[in-house]
């Protein structure tokens, strides 16, 4: 999605002006929107091994010019753009077991990677009057957890520099770096030189031109039908706001059963978690509410594999983009086919290239809408019910996790400012799919959102029951 005037080609003597998506993503995070969050649960103590810690960070700074890069600010032009220094230059954070009591206090029943991930989210280097000149795109943490010989490891990211993609790319090559023994052993597949080139500059070329009748139609319908969607329930829409999550975690035998589900029928998890929260929230309105609703659904998409030249997954940056539908709800819908419909609905859009002639059309309506909050329902800026990755991050534990001492790691990015009632950060490790869903508070409370994921659960469990019960009774 371009933003008018803006053009990542125009270089720095040692950069590069962001793109129109990257630009967006620095107006949303300022808002609270955008904040990536890796966080790590050790039983190695960092303090230990900080000297591999620090040179493994710097070992990825240098090996990805972007990490090394600072956000300059130019409030005359309005404009940001990526400067990278010449040598790595992050700094570790320490926080010692009194300091993190601190912030552990008062939550019970969630443990304290889950509240240190949400503390993390909620800690804002890039709002309006933090923002200088120039602001790091990453920081780094260690947190000592009481009462126990356990750390958790922290990396915040500027959304403009991380997707989805990036993040998994970014752990794996940590955690590799640390674990090995010899640094000369190993070599790790990275991007080094420049900053790769914006998503936008790299699209194919044609697939994302429109006439400026069909971009007005499009934005126009885009417009109108967001008006008409239907929302969770707004708990508090006028108190200030922070991101909160619900992890929603499965066995690897349920897991299994949706897997199977989803590739009898030719679609993608995402098609199956999608259904189920549109099932889960419509089933949440009043009992005496029978009328058929629209929600909407955004689905995330990697388009590096599709640029020109192709990406890899070690180039790091933004380099997702959006395919939104809107689907109406009547109740009594069973998950399956729901699930097709909507996969259906989702590929169909993205044959057509739409995730990529819509870029600039669903950016301008997201500015807007920042600009604009009474635009959306309440000031909420919420743009759909849902948001999901159509494809799943599958991870397994290995002995580079063993000996850094990996026991549990959580990953997803805040979305208090403009952004879904409920962000879906999928990944199935050692077989069980394990779900963080972001959502803001005090807009949604917790227990909302738990209720929520929990129906959410039901439906996909039972629904994973049923395709074994009837693949036995056609055997």
């Amino acid at each position: 999605m371009s933003t008018p005037g803006v053009n990542s080609q125009m270089l720095h003597s040692n950069g590069r002006v962001v793109g129109g998506t990257e630009h967006n993503w620095c107006r949303a995070v300022v808002g609270g929107t955008g904040i990536a969050v890796l966080a790590v649960l050790s039983s190695v103590n960092p303090d230990m091994h900080m000297p591999r810690l620090k040179n493994a960070l710097h070992k990825l700074q240098n090996s990805h010019p972007i990490l090394r890069s600072r956000l300059h600010y130019n409030p005359s032009a309005n404009t940001y753009s990526f400067v990278t220094t010449p040598s790595p230059f992050i700094q570790i954070k320490h926080f010692n077991h009194s300091t993190t009591c601190q912030i552990l206090q008062g939550t019970q029943n969630i443990s304290p990677l889950h509240l240190i991930l949400e503390h993390e989210l909620n800690q804002n280097a890039w709002t309006s009057t933090s923002f200088s000149t120039k602001t790091d795109v990453v920081f780094a943490s260690v947190y000592a957890l009481p009462g126990a010989s356990r750390w958790v490891v922290v990396l915040r990211l500027h959304a403009a520099a991380c997707d989805r993609t990036t993040a998994v790319s970014l752990l794996r090559e940590l955690l590799a770096l640390m674990a090995i023994e010899d640094e000369g052993e190993k070599e790790i597949t990275m991007n080094e030189g420049e900053i790769s080139l914006a998503i936008e500059d790299l699209l194919p070329k044609g697939v994302a031109k429109k006439t400026l009748w069909a971009r007005g139609v499009d934005m126009l319908t885009y417009s109108v039908n967001s008006l008409r969607l239907t929302n969770l329930k707004f708990k508090d829409a006028k108190s200030p706001r922070s991101t909160q999550v619900v992890r929603l975690l499965f066995n690897a035998d349920d897991t299994h059963k949706i897997l199977s589900g989803c590739k009898a029928r030719g679609i993608k998890l995402c098609g199956a978690l999608a259904a189920a929260g549109l099932i889960a929230a419509h089933s949440s309105k009043s009992r005496s509410d029978h009328q058929q609703k629209k929600y909407g659904v955004v689905t995330l998409t990697d388009c590096r594999s599709i640029l020109e030249p192709p990406l890899s997954g070690h180039h790091f940056g933004f380099y997702h983009s959006a395919i939104l539908n809107t689907h109406t709800i009547k109740g009594g819908e069973k998950l399956w086919e729901l699930a097709k419909k909507m996969y259906t609905a989702f590929t169909s859009y993205k044959s057509c290239n739409r995730h990529l002639s819509d870029m600039a059309d669903l950016n301008f309506l997201m500015c807007r809408a920042m600009e604009n909050p009474g635009l959306t329902p309440s000031s909420s800026l919420r743009t759909c019910l849902i948001s999901v990755f159509e494809d799943t991050v599958v991870d397994e534990s290995n002995d580079q996790h063993k000996q850094v001492g990996v026991e549990d790691y959580m990953g997803c990015a805040s979305a208090h400012g403009i952004a879904p009632s409920i962000a879906v950060f999928d990944t199935i490790r050692d077989g069980a799919l394990d779900c963080i869903c972001v959502y803001p508070w005090p807009l949604h409370s917790r227990e909302q959102m738990q209720e929520l994921v929990d129906n959410m659960k039901c439906i996909l469990v039972d629904a994973g029951n049923n395709v074994v019960d009837h693949e036995n009774q056609i055997s």
